[in-house]
């Protein structure tokens, strides 16, 4: 894998995870209950994306 790729990848992992903790703070704000379980299951795809990146590494 050369540097740029790498570089590439671990911006990609920067994304995921700040996508999954905005995901995980607004969940915190929510009060309907299958509003927080959709943002629940965004928060799940982000972590598996986040998995499937850090495996290129």
């Amino acid at each position: 894998m050369s540097p740029k790729e790498l570089l590439y990848i671990e911006d990609a992992l920067g994304h995921e995870q700040f996508l999954k903790k905005q995901c995980q703070e607004a969940i915190q704000n929510l009060q309907d209950g299958e509003l927080k379980n959709c943002v629940q299951s965004m928060v799940n795809k982000h972590q598996q994306i986040f998995d499937s990146f850090y495996g290129l590494v």
